[in-house]
C-alpha cells in the first residue's frame, strides 16, 4: 500500500471518516471503508440457517426423542412442536435483529436491555466455550463419516478422526477469512446437498407408504410416555436438533436489507427445516420398527442400506457434506460474536479487527478456528457440550426476556417487526424450564462446575473491561501491534 493510502487510513481511524460506506479520492479508485460489507442476499440467509441447523443430527440419531416419548406418534408431534417452537424464537429475534441491526446476536441485544455486564457474560461463555466446542464436535462428525470408507472393517483410529476435524477447521477457517462471498457460496452449496439428500428420503418414504408401508405408523401412541420428566427431555433432544435458528442474528450488519431479508429468512427457513425432520422422521418408521431404530447406530445409513441399495452410498456422503456445510455456518457466525465483543472491549481489542483487503474479521475467526482445534484434542468433549447446554437455553430465556423489557424501557426505538408479547413470554416460560429440567432430573456437580465458569469471568471483566488496568493494556499494545502488521488487518471503520 502507498503512502497516501496509508495516510488515508490513519485519519480515517483517527476520527476523519467519510460518513459513506465508500469513500473517494481525486485520482483512485473508490475504496471501500474497512467495516464489514453487506454481502449476504434473502438465499444466502436461508442456507445459513437451514445449513446450520441441519447438521449430522437428523441422520445418525434422530432415536433420543423416541425414546423419551415411548411412541412414534408422540415423536413425531414432539418433532413438529419443536419446529414451532424454534420458529416462535426466531420471530421474537426477528424483532430484536430488526430493532437493533448491529451483528452479534444475543450480545447486542443483552447490552442495549441490561447493559455490560449481562453480554460480557454471554460472550465470554459462548466465545470462550460454546461456540468453538460445538464447531470441534461437528467437524469430529464429518471426520467419522469421511474417514469410515477407508477402514471398511473396522473404526477409524481416533488420532486420524482428529487431525481430520483439525484439517477441516483449517480449511474452513480459511475459506471464511478470505471471503465473505465464497463462505457463502460454499454454505449455499453444502445447504443444496443436504436437502438434496432429505428429498432423496422423503421421496422414498411416500414412495413406501404409498406401498402399504404403514405397520410402524398404526396404533401410533401405544406406550407413550406418562411421566412429565420423560416428554420434557424429549423436547430437550428435539430443541437441541433445531439449535441453530438464531445464526442470522449473527451476522445482521452483513445482511443486505436486513429490515427484510431477516424475517424473510426465518419465516421461510425454521419451519421448510421443521417440515424436513417430521417427513424424514415418517420416513425412517416405514422401513424400522421402534426397537430397530432405537438400536441403530446411525438411522439414515440403515435406512439407505434397505432402500437405497445399491446405492446406500450415497447416504454418508451426503451426511459428510451436511456435516461440513454446518461447520462452516458455525464458524461464520461465531467469528462475528468475537469480532463484535472484541469491539465493544469485551475481548482483546485485536479480535475486531478487519482484513484489510478481505473484508472480514479474519483475527476472529482465526481465534474461534484456534480454540476448536484445542477442544478437539480431549477424549470427549460431547460431555463439556452437554453441561453447558444448560446455559445456552439461559441465555435464550434471557434474550426472550429482553423483549419483554425494551417494550417498556426503549419503547421509542422503530420496530420494523413486531410480535405478540405472548411470544416472548412463553418463550421465557420454555427456557426456564428446559434449564432447570436437566438439573432437576440428574443433579450433578458438573453444572456447578460450568455455573462457576460462567461467573468466574467476572474475575476477568473489573480488572481488565471495567477498570482498564495499565499494564495490562501496556502488555497487549505491541503484541496487538506484531499481530496487525503480519495478519494485514486494521480496526474498524466509524460509519453513520
Amino acid at each position: 500500500m502507498d503512502d497516501d493510502s496509508i495516510k488515508k487510513r490513519k485519519e480515517s481511524q483517527n476520527g476523519s471518516t467519510s460518513p459513506s460506506i465508500v469513500s473517494h479520492t481525486k485520482d483512485e479508485k473508490p475504496v471501500k471503508a474497512t467495516v464489514l460489507q453487506k454481502d449476504v442476499g434473502l438465499v444466502s440467509g436461508i442456507c445459513l440457517i437451514v445449513g446450520t441447523m441441519i447438521g449430522s443430527g437428523i441422520f445418525i440419531s434422530p432415536k433420543s426423542v423416541l425414546l423419551y416419548s415411548g411412541a412414534v406418534g408422540p415423536c413425531l408431534l414432539i418433532w413438529a412442536a419443536c419446529g414451532v417452537l424454534a420458529t416462535l424464537g426466531a420471530l421474537c429475534y426477528a424483532e430484536l435483529g430488526t430493532m437493533i441491526t448491529k451483528s452479534g446476536g444475543e450480545y447486542s441485544y443483552l447490552m442495549e436491555a441490561y447493559g455490560p455486564i449481562p453480554a460480557y457474560l454471554f460472550s465470554w461463555t459462548t466465545v470462550m466455550v460454546l461456540k468453538p466446542s460445538s464447531f470441534a464436535i461437528i467437524t469430529l462428525s464429518f471426520a467419522k463419516y469421511a474417514s469410515t470408507p477407508f477402514y471398511p472393517d473396522c473404526t477409524p483410529p481416533e488420532v486420524v478422526s482428529k487431525c481430520l476435524a483439525a484439517a477441516a477447521i483449517l480449511v474452513i477457517v480459511t475459506v471464511n477469512s478470505l471471503s465473505v462471498k465464497l463462505a457463502s457460496y460454499v454454505q449455499n452449496f453444502f445447504t443444496a446437498a443436504k436437502l438434496l439428500i432429505i428429498l432423496i428420503i422423503v421421496v422414498a418414504g411416500i414412495v413406501l407408504l404409498a406401498q402399504g408401508n404403514t405397520e410402524n405408523l398404526t396404533n401410533a401412541f401405544d406406550g407413550t410416555a406418562q411421566s412429565f420428566g420423560a416428554i420434557g427431555l424429549a423436547f430437550y433432544n428435539g430443541l437441541w436438533a433445531y439449535d441453530g435458528w438464531n445464526q442470522l442474528n449473527f451476522i445482521t450488519e452483513e445482511l443486505i436489507n436486513p429490515y427484510r431479508n431477516l424475517p424473510l429468512a426465518i419465516i421461510i427457513g425454521i419451519p421448510l427445516v421443521g417440515v424436513c425432520y417430521v417427513m424424514v422422521n415418517v420416513a425412517y418408521f416405514t422401513v424400522m420398527t421402534t426397537n430397530e431404530l432405537l438400536l441403530s447406530p446411525a438411522v439414515a445409513v440403515t435406512f439407505g442400506d434397505r432402500v437405497l441399495h445399491p446405492m446406500s452410498w450415497i447416504v454418508p456422503l451426503f451426511v459428510v457434506f451436511s456435516t461440513f456445510g454446518s461447520a462452516n455456518g458455525s464458524c461464520f457466525t461465531a467469528g462475528r460474536l468475537a469480532y463484535v465483543s472484541g469491539r465493544e472491549g469485551h475481548m482483546v481489542k485485536i479480535l475486531s479487527y478487519i482484513s484489510l483487503k478481505r473484508y472480514t474479521p479474519a483475527p476472529a475467526l482465526i481465534f474461534n478456528g484456534l480454540l476448536a482445534i484445542i477442544y478437539i484434542m480431549p477424549a470427549d468433549i460431547n460431555t463439556l457440550i452437554n453441561y453447558f447446554s444448560f446455559a445456552q437455553w439461559m441465555f435464550y430465556g434471557m434474550t426472550a426476556l429482553c423483549l419483554i423489557v425494551m417494550r417498556f424501557t426503549k419503547k421509542e426505538l422503530h420496530r420494523p417487526v413486531k410480535v405478540p408479547i405472548v411470544i416472548p413470554v412463553l418463550m421465557v416460560l420454555v427456557s426456564c424450564y428446559l434449564v432447570l429440567a436437566p438439573i432437576i432430573d440428574k443433579p450433578q456437580l458438573e453444572y456447578l462446575y460450568c455455573t462457576i465458569f460462567i461467573f468466574g469471568g467476572l474475575l476477568l471483566y473489573y480488572p481488565f473491561v471495567h477498570l482498564k488496568v495499565n499494564w495490562a493494556r501496556k502488555i497487549m499494545r505491541p503484541i496487538t501491534m506484531h499481530l496487525q502488521l503480519l495478519m494485514e488487518v486494521v480496526p474498524p471503520e466509524k460509519t453513520e
